[in-house]
């Protein structure tokens, strides 16, 4: 099972439509995640023409995106329970408050955005995983999303680019 991570989108603000390069990524996808910050339904909808979608709301998110899609979510994939959340709050760091969320799960995976800042790392037997944003890199080198591969075990890595056209 191959799966596109993305967070943080905010189209059509930061882009008026999904960037080359997260496209031609998307084409060979079983599934998409999306750990929010859409700012737009129509980012559901066009990323449903790839394949389906499963996401949560993030603090810029209307209320029909929030009524959607919930604000955490736990998805078992291929045996692999995945908790998915914005990460936005007060205190603490958006790492730290999505290791909160779900530090009374049993979850394989946290995937979580908000930062805007790509993330990989394992902390106390679970991987942490932040893809970044197709579209609105902040203060970082470039573009990012996200891939993840399941089969008897999982694979997470960044696809990073520079034009996000």
């Amino acid at each position: 099972m191959k799966v596109a991570i993305i967070s943080d989108t905010h189209m059509p603000r930061m882009a008026k439509q999904l960037p080359s390069q997260l496209k031609k990524g998307l084409e060979q996808v079983d599934l998409i995640l999306h750990a929010g910050d859409w700012q737009a339904n129509s980012v559901w909808e066009t990323l449903e023409q790839y394949a389906p979608v499963k996401g949560v709301a993030g603090n810029v998110d209307d209320q029909e995106i929030q009524e959607k899609f919930g604000e955490k979510k736990i998805l078992e994939l291929n045996g692999f329970k995945v908790g998915l959340i914005h990460g936005d709050g007060k205190g603490l760091t958006t790492e730290r408050r999505a290791l909160t969320a779900f530090k009374k799960e049993d979850v394989d995976i946290i995937i979580f955005g908000h930062s805007h800042i790509p993330v990989l790392k394992e902390i106390d037997g679970i991987t942490l995983f932040n893809p970044g944003s197709p579209t609105d890199k902040r203060r970082q080198p470039q573009f990012s999303y996200g891939m993840m591969e399941l089969g008897d075990s999982f694979t997470l890595k960044h696809i990073f680019y520079d034009d996000k056209q």
